[in-house]
């Protein structure tokens, strides 16, 4: 791969799991990349320093600094075509139990923070007239499971500003993409990637309980690959015509099927009342 056929990326949570994952099967095809972290020595420990990489700091709740990375990204490589928002955590929890505090801090993360570093890398795409947004989204974006509530709003969030950005940025050659994870063999389960409230309730031992044992014990054998999912990150940037939406992992095409059917099952059982809300002179056509 050489000259302009090389993607410069522009990766947040590049210091570990997916995001470094994708950071190093982009430079190990070619690719310019720009790996962002909290601790950037921790990405050139991990994938060594090397002229295709630039290692940076940027806290994503920092949109000064999310918007001098930027900058600095496009005056070091001319240019981004791939921003990949990777960077978050997640917060296993029921819903009853998380804290004003956690809720907050989780939103701003996973959220605003994907939030301020869009804003500053999208007036270089808009420049250039193309590019590609990926979101990292989950599987708990799309459908819910206990435990999963506070986490999976964040993602729901996403999901629904990719779907806007997808229309809104598709006229200035622009493509964005909500990637739905399942679980995948990453350090995700562990404390620095996924925090659970002190407060625990009782009532909740069935479904948030047993969520929190699975969590335990699936840590380090998830059946997904991470390397894989990187190989279909790569291919989704190369695509001519990306989806809105790409699910990874045979778990997560077995939940959305789930969820689909669900829906429509629904759907039909109350599709008259649904229907009869409209004024009398608004004439339904289905």
């Amino acid at each position: 791969m050489s000259g302009n056929s090389k993607k410069v990326w522009f990766i947040t949570g590049a210091s570990s799991g997916l995001g470094l994952e994708i950071a190093r099967n982009a430079l190990q095809r070619g690719d310019l990349v720009v790996a962002t972290a909290r601790d950037p020595d921790a990405v050139t420990a991990a994938l060594g320093a090397q002229g295709n990489l630039l290692a940076m700091t940027l806290d994503v709740n920092d949109e000064a600094q999310a918007v001098s990375a930027a900058q600095a990204a496009v005056d070091h490589f001319g240019r981004i075509d791939v921003l990949v928002n990777n960077a978050g955590y997640g917060l296993l929890a029921a819903v009853e139990e998380a804290t004003s505090e956690e809720v907050e801090r989780q939103f701003q993360t996973n959220v605003f923070g994907l939030l301020k570093v869009t804003r500053a890398v999208l007036p270089h795409l808009r420049r250039a007239r193309k590019g590609h947004v990926i979101n990292i989204s989950a599987i708990v974006g799309y459908a819910s499971f206990p435990g999963w509530g506070v986490y999976g709003a964040t993602k729901f969030a996403v999901e629904g500003l990719t779907e806007s950005l997808a229309i809104e940025l598709a006229p200035l050659g622009i493509f964005a993409t909500a990637v739905e994870p399942g679980f995948f063999r990453t350090n995700f389960l562990d404390g620095g990637s996924l925090k659970r409230t002190k407060n625990v309730i009782g009532a909740y031992a069935a479904t948030v309980g047993a969520m929190r044992e699975f969590a335990t014990s699936v840590n380090h054998h998830q059946p997904g690959d991470p390397k894989k999912l990187a190989k279909a990150v790569l291919k989704l940037a190369d695509s001519a015509k990306p989806p809105v939406r790409l699910p990874l992992g045979a778990d997560t095409v077995a939940k959305i099927e789930e969820k689909n059917r669900f829906v429509e099952a629904e759907l039909a059982q109350w599709r008259s009342v649904a229907l009869s809300t409209n004024h009398d002179d608004v004439v339904t056509t289905n």
